[in-house]
């Protein structure tokens, strides 16, 4: 069976074809600069065969149309005809108290949708933007929702409400959400694969560090609380993201700057993070470059303040869920971070997480167990692989559906 998974940005176009009963990748690549100059396609194959195409890319729909055509076309295509593909399945970021697992798309579904827009008018109105060109391409074929925020519903009022009017929840359902729940769902499970233990019976916590960084905590299989919150904002230092701060710092800000919620806004997801602090770049290869080659001392402030956070995160969840049995580093700085990963883990042992840093140092980008043999605490690289994730749930979905017709 082949599922085709989309991950919709606002001006990008990610995607994956999975042979799903080899968990085989037939071909993947993205479109970007959609509605932009310079919009192109990029395409790879499975057997190496990679091109480029360059040319104008108007809308998401004929972005699509684009991927379909280089999937069957002659010369670079894995499949002779788009009947060869049974189902797509599409990322969803927010899908509110609506969604707890990965859903059948229908026209119900797609009206719920619309009405999460609110909580992420960034992400997912170009999520929605796939949904309809699929639609409108492919009418006959299933499509599957699979959300961000559908593996944190676990988590229970206590963790999720915040101290603020009763009513504005009833009202606005203003609670924490979380997202990257995919990835954490994925590489616990994976974790627990590799070292052949039983995911229900062990404290986990996951951290998924990239522009977008995030942690959870997970219990027995089940998120009990993340850092993320209503929107990206909350938790971590991240790329841009300013994370936790005092809400009463930000009225202050805006009363002296004399400025507005939109400017307020564009100030916490535009210009903070380790670039406010840095000055330097969102990107962390260039905050290492500008702090270790360079003594630059706000870069090295910046990654200061990001290790320090996540460590104190680490601390929390352990806390809350009572002792600790995994952690797992993920994304982009968690796969590839050698020495943040180094410096999170410096003076834990208390916790029992002793790093081995010989292996950590030769570890990137890579599933490998990074902590000591005596080590109470397992530490791990676990690359994420969030559209296997999608395209299972897909599979999962469809062939559920099958059988109920068979009946």
């Amino acid at each position: 069976m082949k599922i085709l998974v989309l991950n919709c940005g606002s001006s990008s176009i990610k995607y994956q074809l999975f042979n799903i009963e080899s968990n085989q990748v037939l071909a993947k690549g993205i479109a970007e600069k959609i509605g932009l100059k310079g919009s192109f396609l990029k395409y790879d194959r499975y057997d190496g065969d990679s091109v480029k195409l360059a040319g104008e890319i108007l809308d998401h729909q004929t972005g699509i149309e684009y991927i379909l055509g280089i999937l069957t076309s002659d010369k670079h295509g894995c499949i002779k005809s788009l009947n060869e593909i049974d189902a797509v399945g599409h990322r969803v970021v927010h899908g509110e108290e609506k969604f707890n697992s990965s859903v059948l798309i229908t026209s119900e579904v797609i009206q719920k949708m619309e009405q999460c827009i609110e909580l992420a008018p960034l992400h997912n109105p170009p999520n929605l933007k796939g949904i309809y060109a699929v639609k409108n391409l492919l009418p006959d074929i299933l499509q599957a929702g699979v959300f961000d925020t559908a593996f944190h519903q676990t988590m229970q009022k206590y963790a999720f409400l915040y101290a603020l009017p009763y009513s504005l929840y009833e009202k606005y359902r203003i609670r924490k959400y979380g997202f990257h729940g995919t990835s954490h769902r994925y590489v616990s499970a994976r974790a627990c694969e590799i070292l052949n233990v039983n995911m229900k019976d062990k404290n986990i916590i996951t951290c998924h560090l990239g522009n977008g960084s995030s942690i959870a905590a997970i219990k027995n299989g089940k998120s009990i609380d993340t850092s993320m919150g209503m929107t990206p904002v909350e938790g971590l230092i991240m790329g841009t993201r300013c994370g936790d701060v005092d809400a009463g710092a930000l009225t202050y800000i805006m009363h002296k700057e004399e400025i507005d919620t939109t400017a307020l806004n564009t100030l916490m997801n535009k210009h903070s993070g380790v670039l406010g602090i840095s000055g330097v770049s969102s990107d962390m290869r260039d905050i290492e470059d500008a702090a270790y080659r360079k003594g630059n001392e706000r870069a090295k402030l910046a990654l200061q303040m990001f290790n320090y956070r996540i460590k104190k995160y680490i601390g929390s969840y352990a806390a809350a869920m009572g002792g600790l049995d995994i952690l797992i580093f993920t994304g982009g700085i968690g796969e590839n971070g050698t020495d943040i990963r180094e410096e999170i883990c410096k003076n834990l042992d208390f916790m029992g997480i002793e790093i081995d840093t010989a292996k950590n140092k030769e570890t990137a980008a890579k599933e490998a167990i990074i902590s000591k043999p005596k080590s109470r605490v397992t530490v791990l690289v676990v690359p994420t692989n969030e559209e296997l994730v999608i395209a299972k749930d897909t599979y999962e979905i469809i062939t559920k559906l099958k059988k109920k017709e068979k009946q």
